[in-house]
C-alpha cells in the first residue's frame, strides 16, 4: 500500500455501499464488512421485481447480478463476489495474507477456486434450466453439475486436514472462510438439498461450527434475516424477506 492510500485510510472511516438482497452473495461480503468493523449502508435490490434486471442496476454491475460494492476512492463499482473481497482484504490488510507473506499464492489460489469454480457451480445448478436449450439433457447436466460440486467440497475438506485447520490458511482465519461458509449453506438448501450432507466433510463441519460462534458473523447473519445456525443447520430465507 502507497502512503498515499495508507493517509486516505487514516483519514477516516471509509463507508461503503453494499448492494444486495437477503442470503445473496451479499452475505459473504457482509461478513467480511463485520468482521472488519468498517462502516457501510445497504442498499435494498428487491429480487421479487428483478430489480437486479433494471437499467439503474445494470449501470452497477452490467450482468444483473448481486452484490455490488461502492467503494470509497475507485473509479466504478466493483462486482464480483471474489474481486470484493480481495479489494476490502486489501484496503483494510486483514483477513488474507500480505502480498509478501509465503501463504499468498496458496490463498488466492482458493480465492478463484471458490469464485470461479464451486460458486459459479453451485449458481448454475440452483436453476440449470437456464443454461439449456430443451429438457433432453437436463438430468445428465444436472449430474454432471452434482458431481463437480461433490468434488470442489472434497478439496475443500483435503484441504483443512492438510492445513489442520481450524481454517483453510491453517491457524489464519481469512475471507475464504466466510466464502465457503456461504457455498456450504447455500449447497444445502437452495435446489439442491440434502445432496452434501455435512457429515461427509468432518474439517468443514468444525470450520462452520467456529464460524457461527463468532459475533461479527452472528450480526451478519441477522442483518440477513437469517434464523438458526446459518451453516451446519441452515433455514432458506423467504424470497418476501427483504432488508
Amino acid at each position: 500500500m502507497s502512503e498515499t492510500e495508507k493517509n486516505k485510510l487514516e483519514e477516516g472511516p471509509q463507508h461503503y455501499r453494499l448492494h444486495g438482497a437477503p442470503d445473496n452473495a451479499n452475505l459473504v461480503v457482509r461478513m467480511l464488512l463485520e468482521e472488519l468493523g468498517a462502516a457501510y449502508d445497504v442498499i435494498p435490490v428487491d429480487r421479487r421485481t428483478s430489480a437486479q434486471k433494471t437499467d439503474a442496476y445494470r449501470r452497477l454491475n452490467p450482468q444483473g447480478l448481486i452484490p455490488v460494492l461502492e467503494c470509497p476512492g475507485q473509479d466504478a463499482p466493483v462486482f464480483e463476489t471474489g474481486a470484493i473481497l480481495l479489494l476490502l482484504s486489501e484496503r483494510h490488510q486483514s483477513f488474507a495474507p500480505s502480498t509478501s507473506a509465503s501463504g499468498r499464492g496458496r490463498f488466492l489460489k482458493w480465492l478463484f477456486f471458490l469464485s470461479n469454480t464451486l460458486h459459479s457451480d453451485l449458481r448454475i445448478s440452483f436453476k440449470p434450466h437456464r443454461y439449456l436449450s430443451g429438457d433432453r439433457d437436463s438430468a445428465a447436466f444436472s449430474e454432471g453439475l452434482k458431481k463437480r460440486i461433490s468434488h470442489s467440497f472434497q478439496l475443500l475438506e483435503q484441504e483443512l486436514a492438510v492445513s489442520e485447520g481450524p481454517f483453510l490458511l491453517g491457524s489464519q482465519l481469512t475471507c475464504l472462510d466466510f466464502y465457503a461458509a456461504a457455498c456450504a449453506r447455500w449447497a444445502q438448501i437452495y435446489g439442491t438439498a440434502g445432496r452434501w450432507p455435512l457429515e461427509d466433510y468432518p474439517c468443514l463441519m468444525q470450520l462452520l461450527q467456529r464460524l457461527e460462534s463468532r459475533p461479527a458473523i452472528q450480526k451478519a447473519c441477522e442483518l440477513e434475516r437469517i434464523e438458526g445456525a446459518p451453516f451446519t443447520r441452515p433455514v432458506q430465507v423467504s424470497l418476501a424477506q427483504e432488508f
